[in-house]
């Protein structure tokens, strides 16, 4: 990260950097696990990075969260136990919590500080769905909590950060992992996750994750998206145990959309959700050249 003249820069590769011009600073400091950022920009709102990578942007981050939580919640016909990995800013549990079929949403996240600071200065990210009666919030490693839970959930949702170099979440994104969150799952569970970059150059962490998740699961279906305030096309990852993403009709989505009683919605909808699992040739292609991710040779960026 550098700074200069009141602007932050964002170092992609060492070919590729963008500015962003600060107008308010609200925060900047280390927690216990990561590096945290979080000020105002003319363009995109507020933003916040982790570990000097933006995570969300105010301008779109109901794009991210929307594509990330709804595809998985409408394709199970009624949610109702839902695990939330990760997550801090609360947009994810705020968007889990718009289907009314949701009994208790369970969010675990190791970084306490990081939640408490996305709740004093991104509330627009969680819209008050902290103090929600069906939110369970847990504080603790979500891998500890996962291998060591007896309970069973409709819908694992994997919102977690980018596996760096002596980052908390390298072992989250493993064979051994996605076996266990298999086994936390109801008979006709679905787990989703955020699944990185998906653009021509580095989309090697998509494809291992689609490969790897292939061993665990017999229905996957990797999809994505376009992030504005990422400047990137983002993957995500949809594994089932039973129901069908794909065979439902856009009328059964309405459906669904309307009998749950999901207001606010400003990206997803019954057209779209089928055209996200449309990828590009060159994703395709190199799907199959994935790499298995295990405990002992996992996938970490080196950008």
């Amino acid at each position: 990260m550098e700074y200069e003249e009141n602007y932050y820069s964002e170092t992609y590769t060492d070919d590729v950097i963008r500015r962003f011009k600060i107008d308010k600073l609200y925060y900047r400091g280390k927690t216990g696990h990561q590096y945290v950022e979080c000020f105002h920009n003319q363009f995109l709102g507020k933003v916040l990075f982790l570990d000097a990578k933006i995570q969300s942007a105010q301008v779109d981050e109901y794009i991210y969260h929307e594509s990330l939580v709804h595809p998985a919640l409408i394709t199970h016909p009624s949610p109702r136990q839902v695990l939330i990995l990760g997550g801090g800013e609360g947009a994810t549990l705020r968007e889990v919590l718009t289907h009314d079929t949701v009994e208790k949403a369970t969010m675990v996240d190791i970084d306490k500080q990081l939640v408490e600071l996305c709740r004093k200065y991104l509330p627009e990210w969680s819209e008050g769905a902290f103090s929600s009666s069906k939110t369970d919030l847990v504080y603790g490693d979500a891998r500890e909590f996962v291998e060591g839970t007896q309970k069973k959930y409709d819908v694992i949702i994997s919102d977690l950060t980018e596996p760096l170099e002596k980052n908390p979440s390298v072992y989250l994104f493993t064979e051994e992992f996605f076996y266990r969150v298999f086994e936390t799952l109801r008979e006709d569970g679905l787990f989703v996750l955020q699944a990185g970059s998906t653009d021509p150059v580095y989309h090697q962490f998509y494809c291992s994750l689609a490969k790897t998740i292939q061993r665990v699961f017999s229905l996957v279906y990797p999809y994505w998206t376009f992030v504005f305030s990422f400047g990137l096309p983002w993957g995500f990852i949809l594994a089932s145990k039973l129901n069908d993403p794909l065979k439902l009709s856009e009328n059964e989505i309405s459906g669904r959309i309307r009998d749950r009683k999901i207001r606010k919605l400003r990206f997803y909808h019954a057209g779209l959700h089928r055209s996200y699992f449309a990828l590009p040739l060159y994703l395709l292609e190199n799907l199959k050249e994935g790499k298995i991710l295990t405990d002992k040779k996992p996938f970490i960026w080196e950008l």
